[in-house]
């Protein structure tokens, strides 16, 4: 009996096995042909230099013949933080669109700033249409002390510490523009003294 036992058993074994050999095979691949190694897939895009941000979004009907038609306006500020900074104004029929382009028109139109201490040279004042804004120097430890619009604008330039004051009107555009023209107005010693001729001590 125990023969027969035995041999049972062999019998068994042997048809399992032949069953397991002759099962389909798995279609996942082998462990070598899964994935490429991470050294092998492409590099990531590095990152940008500029930091970008939206300082407004504006919806915008214009009635037609036809009815009426919806777009977008954004307006966007790109800095370096190191002294170059711009501003674009895109319109399309989508948001995203829309800021894309002014990130594009803003990268374009791209402005150096002069920056001393980390703070603005002297007193100056930026006007567009009816707003004006009132720029001053300010020493180490005061920060920005400014509105949404002009604080886009003075932080993505890199400017640390300065004082402002806004007057007239409080639209965003004209703001942001009106910061722009007083950024633009300032001048350096070295570059005063330049264009007179003369040396920064003679001044």
């Amino acid at each position: 009996m125990a023969e027969n036992e035995e041999v049972m058993v062999e019998s068994a074994t042997a048809e399992n096995t032949a069953k397991e050999s002759e099962a389909p095979k798995s279609k996942r691949p082998s462990g070598a042909a899964k994935r490429p190694e991470r050294r092998e897939r492409a590099p990531k895009k590095e990152a940008s230099e500029f930091e970008k941000r939206v300082v407004s979004v504006r919806r915008v009907v214009k009635v037609v013949k036809g009815g009426r038609t919806l777009r977008f306006s954004a307006l966007v500020v790109v800095g370096d933080g190191k002294g170059r900074v711009g501003l674009g104004i895109g319109k399309s029929k989508e948001v995203s669109s829309a800021i894309e382009k002014a990130t594009t028109i803003a990268k374009k139109n791209m402005k150096n700033i002069p920056i001393v201490n980390d703070s603005i040279p002297h007193e100056t004042v930026g006007k567009f249409s009816a707003t004006s804004i009132l720029m001053l120097p300010a020493p180490e430890g005061t920060g920005v002390i400014a509105g949404g619009s002009a604080r886009a604008v003075i932080e993505l330039a890199g400017i640390k510490n300065i004082v402002t004051k806004r007057h007239g009107s409080s639209n965003k555009i004209n703001c942001v523009k009106a910061t722009m023209e007083g950024l633009l107005n300032l001048k350096t010693k070295e570059e005063i003294a330049r264009r007179r001729g003369k040396s920064v001590e003679e001044i």
